[in-house]
């Protein structure tokens, strides 16, 4: 795992919509913000129907940047078989 520099956003990457979106409002509930979730199609990707479903958050619980808790939004992106990227 890298370490994140302190300004960058952490996109937490799953497969499944409903599982972003749970996760997401989740994240809400902690104090992340913002978390917002869209589609993203990887590169050498060609079918429509094989895309993720990124949360991008920016800010955790006290305003702290949300790259200063990666490895907890890492930990929770696996329970959901999902990733983390820090955003530079």
């Amino acid at each position: 795992m890298t370490r994140a520099t302190p300004e960058g956003a952490v996109l937490v990457t799953l497969a499944e919509r409903e599982d972003a979106e749970e996760l997401a409002g989740q994240l809400l509930e902690e104090g992340y913000a913002p978390c917002t979730v869209h589609r993203d199609m990887f590169a050498g990707e060609d079918d429509a129907e094989d895309v993720d479903w990124v949360i991008e958050v920016r800010t955790g619980p006290g305003g702290a940047p949300a790259a200063m808790d990666e490895d907890g939004l890492s930990a929770l992106a696996e329970d959901y078989g999902g990733f983390t990227h820090v955003e530079r």
